[in-house]
């Protein structure tokens, strides 16, 4: 944690250090916090922008693809001549140049039950950005035997939703959704397709979620599921308690 502001900090971070509710206290917490995005499409995109331009102190990146033409309309970190280059590589040079202060840490991989404790533990939130039910499952196991928090976001068509997962604070991920679905239950952004501004707006979600908690201000969505369908601009937040018979949480 910096002793005091560059005068470069004071002017980049001047919005929040003039806020009662942040100021320089809360700007300090920021630039020492840790913060791992898993999956940096769509979601973890605009998450990733929104915490680097903030100034969260260091940033993880894990993502093991490398980036399509048909991520473009809605991977806002990207570019078209970045085609064919892993994912992680790109981001971390852009997010490196719009915040210098930002220490991030890429790591080109997909999260497995092999090296999902070894990726996750450093950090203080977990950012699930992914795209594919086993690994929301698996991150979520991984940050409740942790004590990890983790903002989950998801995406479908013209739909999304966010929840903030605190162990031992309210429900986790299975105690929401207990049952993995089966197989064809859910098509997936490529086979479905997408509108390309639904995940931006739930990045940013997440990226909020992540701020407020890692300034201790606010409340977040514990123990509430917030749907938002873009097509019809309804938000809609449900509430869950905690499953004390869940297989992962329950008891803890």
């Amino acid at each position: 944690m910096p002793v005091d502001f560059t005068s470069a900090q004071r002017e980049r971070y001047r919005k929040h250090l003039v806020f009662d509710i942040i100021g320089e206290k809360g700007q300090k917490k920021l630039l020492s916090s840790k913060a791992l995005i898993v999956g940096v499409g769509g979601l973890g995109s605009p998450a990733a922008l929104y915490l680097a331009s903030c100034g969260v102190g260091t940033i993880g990146l894990v993502d093991s693809d490398a980036l399509e033409l048909s991520n473009l309309h809605r991977q806002v970190l990207y570019s078209t001549a970045d085609i064919g280059k892993p994912k992680v590589s790109l981001a971390e040079k852009r997010l490196k140049e719009i915040n210098p202060d930002v220490d991030i840490r890429a790591v080109k991989a997909r999260v497995g039950a092999d090296n999902a404790t070894a990726l996750l533990k450093d950090y203080d939130v977990i950012l699930d950005c992914t795209d594919n039910f086993e690994s929301k499952y698996l991150i979520n196991d991984t940050c409740v035997s942790l004590g990890k928090a983790l903002v989950h976001g998801g995406v479908y068509a013209f739909d999304g939703q966010v929840t903030f997962i605190l162990p031992g604070k309210g429900p986790c991920y299975r105690c929401i959704f207990p049952e993995l679905p089966g197989p064809g239950a859910f098509r997936n952004c490529r086979q479905a397709g997408i509108l390309g501004s639904v995940p931006a707006v739930i990045g940013a979600v997440q990226a909020n979620e992540t701020l407020k908690y890692l300034l201790g201000i606010g409340r977040n969505l514990v123990g509430r599921l917030l749907r938002y369908d873009t097509l019809t601009g309804e938000i809609r937040i449900s509430e869950y308690k905690k499953n004390e018979k869940c297989p992962v949480c329950g008891g803890k």
